[in-house]
């Protein structure tokens, strides 16, 4: 992913007002993100950490980037290694704590009326890491190992994030 300055990533929400956008706080280390390992730039607001925000490239011709504000389910229930989650972007398979269902209000009206979408992430959201093989499961659990390689994973993750985007911001899934 190619870098993107905080003014950028506040302008680009689609499902906040421009208040909204600026009370969200960038993680500590923003200044050190990799973004060579990254497809797309989440986080969890260190001031609120039911609060979340993605911010996902668009393909050529479309807006640069959406972002979209979420929200994080509170925690339920006892992380054990009998039960696991997987991350419906990355597919990667996490001990019950580390996936999260993360909500997000509709663009425009509808979420203004309290309509939301939701699914259900890594609760890092470091889908991109996991991808790479650079962040491992807490947990250790057994995997099942894919035949696609790493990019058709990466291919495979941006377009599940393209079609959540595109549900939150009302516009046809690319």
């Amino acid at each position: 992913m190619e870098p993107i300055s905080e003014a950028e990533i506040r302008a680009s929400f689609v499902n906040c007002s421009k208040g909204e956008a600026a009370r969200i706080k960038l993680p500590t280390d923003f200044r050190e993100t990799p973004w060579d390992d990254l497809d797309f730039f989440g986080w969890i607001d260190p001031a609120a950490p039911q609060r979340a925000a993605i911010v996902v490239p668009t393909p050529a011709g479309a807006r640069p980037r959406v972002g979209i504000l979420l929200r994080k389910a509170e925690g339920g229930g006892k992380v054990s290694a009998a039960r696991s989650s997987m991350c419906q972007v990355c597919l990667t398979d996490h001990n019950a704590g580390g996936v999260s269902l993360f909500t997000a209000p509709l663009a425009g009206a509808a979420g203004r009326n309290g309509n939301s979408v939701g699914d259900y992430l890594c609760s890092d959201l470091a889908c991109s890491l996991y991808l790479r093989g650079k962040r491992q499961p807490k947990m250790r659990l057994v995997r099942f190992e894919e035949t696609l390689t790493a990019t058709e994973k990466i291919d495979r993750a941006l377009l599940k994030l393209s079609a959540f985007t595109s549900r939150v911001a009302g516009s046809p899934a690319r």
